[in-house]
């Protein structure tokens, strides 16, 4: 079992593995640049280490994370989501340098990061995929070629996109010729490679993924699905597993494909495979070689514990569970309540948090790194918070749900809790038959009222009184 875990993120996620060592036992270092001083992870973790005054650049530094994880004697490293969690040069230094990656092989990691080649390997496996190319596209001319034959409308994409950047929809010929330098100079400025390929676009899918487990043994298992179409600019807002909208057979399915697909790649540690589904037909969209922020709703469930098992999994042992050991029970919903005014066109709402005050109860999770007086830097993900929440039936975690954004007190800033109240009442989305336009169909849906509770006033009151006193 490894022994000391250098924790190469930042924010909830850190957070979330720090708690994961605590219970294990192994030590955690984490790291932090100079906006981050105060950060919740910072103060959780058994260490903490400056990499830097520049706010993004430590995180982002392969290199110097590796060094820092041997020169503190740590034997694992853990790198959460995002930053460089799907970073093949990071994996390939922890080897060199003898710490322990806490996630697939660099091998893996680079040839799902590029999605023409998984494409292809999903082909190879079985797995069904969209109609587009195989390969990246040449020119602009190809593009139009290729799009004429499988008819419009069609996606543009970075091939080593992800996170909803890097992805253009095409209708018209006119429109793929003005979106494609746009892709082009977006893919090269975010994932420094010009590549692009085209496919297919499935209008109005249902976006659907399946957490996989895959150990050294040669075991892969699937913890079922979770349901990701409530989004806006492909950017998820609400997760749901398992999906209200899947019948057994197609649930079954899915997750003999999300198992064949890890299996065909040599996939090793926890994963996601991620589908769209429309017509009753699925289609096999990318493979996300990490933790993913929505893993909460997969362990609540399950109750597997998602990041326990990467560390197992690292340190060589077998999975804790075979295929028929996993079953799930009731319904569980993840709201990433986020810094942004959804009246203002979902604009970022950085800031001093004033007051925060936790929802709690029965069936109610909350992975956060905020408190009441942390300052949400401008330089990172909006994300405040992810609120979680349990049922044992469909109308009981809608309810759970909005009662949790109800009972939270967030203020200082701008934040999606009460456009989320808005989702959870509006008929089509309680009847569990949305689809991704789900969001962009209801812009009615952020003309809510802003009208004060009399408790938020109070609590107003007293914290202005609080700072008056130096309290």
């Amino acid at each position: 079992m490894l022994k000391k875990i250098l924790i190469a993120n930042r924010g909830e996620i850190a957070v979330r593995i720090v708690r994961a060592c605590a219970e294990m036992g192994i030590r955690s270092a984490a790291v932090y640049t100079e906006p981050d001083r105060f950060s919740l992870h910072v103060k959780r973790a058994d260490e903490a280490y400056n990499v830097g005054a520049d706010p993004l650049e430590g995180y982002l530094n392969p290199r110097k994370l590796v060094a820092l994880a041997v020169e503190t004697g740590c034997d694992g490293l853990h790198p959460g989501y995002g930053f460089l969690s799907e970073n093949a040069e990071l994996a390939e230094i922890c080897a060199q340098r003898g710490v322990t990656f806490i996630g697939p092989s660099a091998e893996v990691i680079r040839r799902m990061g590029d999605k023409t080649e998984a494409r292809r390997a999903m082909t190879a496996a079985g797995v069904p995929v969209t109609p587009g190319t195989e390969d990246n596209l040449a020119d602009v001319n190809e593009a139009v070629t290729v799009a004429a034959g499988i008819g419009y409308p069609v996606m543009l994409k970075a091939t080593s996109g992800g996170g909803g950047r890097g992805i253009r929809r095409c209708d018209s010929e006119e429109d793929l010729l003005r979106q494609f330098d746009r892709v082009v100079s977006e893919a090269t400025k975010a994932f420094g490679r010009a590549d692009v390929f085209l496919e297919k676009c499935i209008v109005n899918p249902r976006h659907i993924e399946a957490q996989i487990l895959a150990d050294s043994h040669g075991n892969v298992i699937h913890l079922f699905e979770r349901d990701c179409s409530i989004q806006r600019r492909n950017q998820k807002l609400i997760e749901i597993a398992p999906s209200p909208q899947l019948t057994p057979e197609q649930r079954a399915y899915i997750g003999e494909m999300s198992v064949r697909a890890a299996e065909a790649v040599g996939y090793e540690n926890a994963g996601t495979v991620e589908f769209l589904l429309a017509d009753n037909q699925i289609y096999f969209m990318e493979m996300n070689t990490r933790v993913q922020v929505e893993h909460t709703i997969t362990e609540q469930i399950t109750g597997v514990d998602v990041v326990r098992e990467q560390i197992r999994i690292a340190s060589g042992l077998p999975l804790g569970y075979r295929q028929q050991d996993i079953s799930y029970r009731g319904y569980a919903m993840q709201f990433r309540v986020n810094a942004e005014d959804p009246k203002n066109d979902f604009l970022p709402s950085f800031g001093k948090i004033s007051r925060y005050y936790a929802p709690g109860g029965p069936g109610v999770r909350v992975d956060t790194a905020i408190y009441t007086g942390y300052t949400i830097p401008p330089y990172f993900d909006s994300m405040c918070l992810k609120l979680i929440v349990w049922g044992l039936t469909w109308e009981d975690v809608l309810e759970r749900g909005v009662r949790a954004l109800n009972d939270m007190r967030l203020q200082g800033v701008k934040t999606t809790a009460t456009y989320y109240q808005q989702i959870l009442k509006h008929p089509e989305f309680r009847s569990g038959t949305f689809d991704t336009s789900f969001v962009e169909s209801h812009p009615e849906l952020t003309q809510y009222s802003d009208k004060s509770r009399p408790e938020d006033i109070a609590l107003a009151v007293a914290a202005a009184i609080a700072a008056h006193a130096g309290l």
